[in-house]
């Protein structure tokens, strides 16, 4: 069995995942996970608790396909991968309508879909 972390998305509120993400990797935990959601980007999150931690993996639940391209999704992935010695996993979704929606200039508002909070 494998444990994981899952921290969410970065809110309003800060809160000290570096160290909750430190004591995962003290403690074995396989991995360690960030979402996005209304502003929040999953990978610069990742980014920063890889540097602080030494064997864990870090992934992605999920970045939201919507918000990046194909090609600038594979490079983060990748780039990410390469400076954590290979322990980036990668999650992918499409998300809710009415977030990716608004990644698009509301695109989604023409059916009713898209609300900010």
């Amino acid at each position: 069995m494998r444990l994981g972390l899952n921290l969410g998305f970065w809110g309003s509120e800060r809160v000290d995942y570096v160290a909750l993400a430190q004591e995962a990797d003290r403690l074995g935990y396989h991995s360690i996970w960030t979402a996005e959601a209304w502003g929040s980007d999953a990978v610069t999150t990742l980014t920063w608790l890889a540097s602080k931690t030494e064997r864990v993996h870090v992934g992605t639940a999920i970045m939201q396909m919507p918000a990046r391209t194909p090609a600038n999704t594979a490079m983060t992935a990748a780039t990410l991968d390469r400076l954590t010695g290979g322990r980036m996993i990668l999650g992918l979704g499409v998300s809710d309508p009415r977030s990716s929606g608004c990644y698009c200039s509301c695109l989604w508002a023409k059916i009713t879909l898209c609300a900010h909070p």
